[in-house]
């Protein structure tokens, strides 16, 4: 009996980032997850939002990156029991740790990031296939899980964007399977955006064996004065980061220095969301009823608008 188009597309998709030895698609040893859920945590409100409602938010631009590349979206919100979270480990397929702006060892976020990170490693240890991305913050706060200390440094990258390094890139799970037309444009082009101010300098990365044994350097970039890494993956486990953010040059219009909105820009953004989708398609959790993960998703909640001059052009907000 012929396959469904959508079954077929989402196997030549997966058959597209998987290597050999990750992935043996149609074959009876392992079927895909078509309908994969990834959770956004929250982070608490920034004190100068006056759109600010309830205890958090979620910048909808991570939503839409993730819809976009064929995901659902579930908000995982701060502030909630550690049992809690671990029935929402065990009901969604991924996790992705957002930019944004909070101490990133006494915060809720933090707090929150910090029981997922140990609830993916020991499921990845049992061979429970569980992935986690980080985008700025959410890069940093992976490397203060895994150093176990903070170990950022200041640079001058608020608001440029900049073409990445490339180290690796051809034998990166994140990486190998890119075009490389689009490979050649992130590394010649001007079109990775890039807002924090804090960075993982490759002497300090250097310096520290845990994150030297945890994660392979895939991109780096400078700031004029140091050297600081810009995209890396975890060794033995599904964890990807990003100092930039692909999610702005197609859902996030302020006009401001750093914001690229070319074609090659867009294309990166939707080969690294369709990636991370494509790493949760290999994740088996679930709700415990469709009720239950009808409630959950993202979709019961409505974005802000919060003009198309702010930083987030909407926002969910959670109590």
């Amino acid at each position: 009996m012929p396959r469904p188009a959508a079954a077929v597309l989402a196997v030549l998709t997966a058959c597209l980032w998987c290597g050999p030895a990750l992935c043996k698609v149609g074959s009876s040893h392992q079927q895909l997850n078509y309908r994969p859920i990834i959770g956004v945590l929250a982070q608490e409100n920034l004190p100068w939002d006056h759109f600010a409602r309830g205890s958090s938010y979620i910048a909808a631009s991570y939503v839409k990156y993730l819809e976009g590349a064929g995901a659902r979206v579930v908000p995982v919100r701060i502030n909630r029991t550690e049992e809690e979270y671990d029935k929402i480990f065990h009901s969604i397929n991924g996790l992705l740790l957002p930019g944004g702006d909070v101490d990133l060892q006494t915060s809720q976020f933090s707090r929150a990031a910090k029981i997922f990170y140990n609830l993916a490693l020991k499921a990845n240890d049992a061979g429970d296939y569980f992935p986690i991305w980080g985008t700025c913050q959410g890069f940093q706060q992976l490397s203060v899980l895994t150093a176990n200390k903070n170990l950022l440094t200041l640079t001058d990258t608020k608001a440029v964007a900049l073409p990445l390094t490339l180290a690796s890139a051809q034998s990166s799970r994140l990486f190998r399977n890119f075009p490389k037309d689009l490979l050649r444009s992130l590394a010649n082009e001007n079109i990775t955006s890039n807002f924090h101010s804090w960075s993982l300098s490759m002497q300090n990365y250097s310096r520290n064996a845990k994150l030297r044994r945890f994660y392979k350097v895939l991109s780096t970039n400078s700031d004029g004065k140091k050297e600081f890494i810009s995209t890396m993956e975890a060794n033995n486990y599904p964890f990807y980061a990003v100092q930039w953010h692909p999610e702005k040059s197609p859902f996030e219009w302020v006009d401001k220095p750093g914001m690229v909105h070319s074609v090659s820009a867009v294309r990166a953004s939707f080969y690294t969301a369709s990636f991370l989708v494509s790493e949760a398609m290999k994740n088996y959790h679930h709700y415990s009823s469709p009720d239950e993960e009808d409630r959950a998703l993202i979709y019961n909640f409505s974005p802000v608008y919060r003009g198309a001059d702010a930083v987030f052009v909407q926002n969910y907000y959670f109590d």
